[in-house]
């Protein structure tokens, strides 16, 4: 199916219609638009970011999806991170998460502005989110906001290197970037 680039609607009307499309879209400002396939890279970092998290967090309390669920972000916007942590025991049919606590995106060259820019201020408003993770497809590297008393602080935190850990209080993981990473890039 083409999609006109000037495609507009409803998130209600949004949500029931991106169901039966074949392609991958998000709804910014009420405007429908597409978005592209990655690379073998930012396939592996998903996935493995996706393993790993499972893999530390209690099921009975944390759902992790990836990018086929959304996160609602308000009245016109709807996105779909590659990597989102809900709490778990929500209906099967809903379209999109709860309570986001963490949400992650893996950076392409052609998303870098919208990743580390747009979204950021549009993920950080969520009052439920504990975490944003912005991650390289290419070198164990990331971008890491996190939530302190105060809210979350202007610039992320930067972590890079394969013996590096990303230490998430509020969810009570660490995360090393060495199994997320194995056999890409350098570091």
């Amino acid at each position: 199916m083409n999609v006109q680039p000037n495609l507009r609607m409803e998130k209600p009307e949004f949500l029931t219609w991106v169901q039966g499309q074949e392609g991958r879209f998000e709804l910014v400002e009420g405007r429908v638009v597409m978005m592209t396939g990655g690379t073998r890279g930012h396939a592996i970092v998903m996935r493995r970011l996706a393993q790993a998290l499972e893999t530390r967090l209690d099921a009975k309390r944390w759902t992790v999806a990836t990018s086929d669920f959304a996160v609602d972000l308000g009245p016109a916007l709807v996105r779909y991170p590659d990597v989102v942590v809900d709490v778990a025991g929500q209906p099967l049919k809903d379209l999109t998460a709860t309570a986001p606590l963490l949400i992650a995106e893996i950076i392409s060259p052609s998303s870098v502005r919208t990743d580390l820019h747009e979204k950021t201020a549009e993920y950080l408003q969520l009052p439920s989110l504990c975490a944003y993770l912005a991650l390289s497809q290419d070198e164990p590297k990331a971008w890491v906001w996190l939530r302190a008393d105060s809210g979350f602080p202007q610039a992320p935190q930067v972590f890079a290197g394969r013996d590096t850990r990303i230490e998430i209080a509020a969810l009570a993981i660490s995360v090393p970037l060495s199994e997320i990473y194995a056999g890409i890039g350098t570091g």
